[in-house]
């Protein structure tokens, strides 16, 4: 592949908003796909927290950018800056990928379907099983909804109740409840003895949550790794580094663990597609970045 990627004046805008985003492979895996496939655009990152964001959003909107994701914290605070929300990112109010359509700015959520893949890349079934997550974010949302759509049997969701995502999440797990087979239960994170009982019973224990990505990467999700048992598979959605304190502490206790590279590789495949009509070359960006 030809090294030179050429930008011109028809060039399209494609780009990342959050904080922190210099660790971010998006930018290659994107602007690689690109120049695969001979298409006119670029892709850039822009450290963006939630109180630049309205103001962010609307001079991009203004330079006519055709697209752009969302990474933490900014998710919750685009669903509601969007003109429209897509149905996931409507039930999972936050958004991950947005589309600019002639000026109106169309909200998606693509997380959760890459996160179940990457379950699925990682040789698991979850179908019937218990899952435990914790978080209560943007991008615990998504894996909650997709979660129960792939036939989860029970989710038991572990969050602060003083988050300011608390009363969302209580919604998400009545919907869940009342409109799937799985059933979900939302719990305090500090209940040490519900979540290792809910851990003694689970097939998948993921964190959702910031803690012990970069540069943060002496810090775990997890207090007492005692709850971890070689019967459990562990998945952290943080990629950067690609294993965590916690997918450590997993590993010791004998656990089959995964991280968010293709979570972040399959998400990003569809973001891709909503803006140019076509595929990612996964298979070119795997073998390139994801090895």
């Amino acid at each position: 592949m030809n090294s030179y990627f050429s930008i011109t004046g028809h060039t399209g805008l494609t780009g990342l908003l959050g904080s922190p985003v210099a660790h971010s492979l998006s930018p290659m895996m994107h602007n690689t796909s690109f120049q695969h496939l001979g298409l006119d655009y670029v892709y850039l990152c822009f450290d963006v927290g939630e109180e630049g964001l309205e103001e962010a959003v609307k001079g991009l909107k203004m330079c006519g950018i055709r697209g752009f994701n969302l990474t933490m914290p900014d998710k919750n605070r685009m669903a509601e800056l969007a003109d429209e929300l897509s149905p996931a990112a409507s039930i999972i109010g936050a958004v991950n990928t947005v589309v600019n359509d002639n000026g109106r700015l169309i909200g998606h959520n693509t997380d959760g379907v890459g996160f179940m893949r990457s379950v699925k890349d990682a040789g698991l079934d979850v179908a019937g099983k218990t899952m435990t997550i914790l978080g209560a974010g943007g991008a615990s949302t998504a894996i909650c909804a997709q979660a129960a759509l792939d036939g989860v049997k029970e989710l038991n969701i572990f969050a602060r109740p003083t988050s300011r995502f608390h009363e969302r999440t209580v919604k998400l797990v009545d919907t869940i409840n009342s409109t799937t087979q799985c059933r979900a239960t939302l719990m305090d994170q500090a209940d040490e003895t519900a979540l290792k009982n809910s851990i003694d019973d689970s097939y998948l224990l993921v964190n959702a949550t910031s803690v012990g990505m970069a540069p943060n990467v002496d810090a775990s999700v997890l207090s007492d790794a005692s709850m971890l048992h070689e019967d459990l598979a562990v998945g952290d959605v943080i990629y950067n580094p690609r294993e965590t304190l916690f997918l450590k502490q997993a590993k010791e206790a004998g656990c089959k663990t995964f991280n968010g590279m293709y979570m972040l590789l399959y998400q990003g495949a569809e973001a891709f597609r909503l803006w140019t009509g076509q595929d990612m070359p996964v298979d070119v960006v795997r073998d390139l970045y994801f090895k």
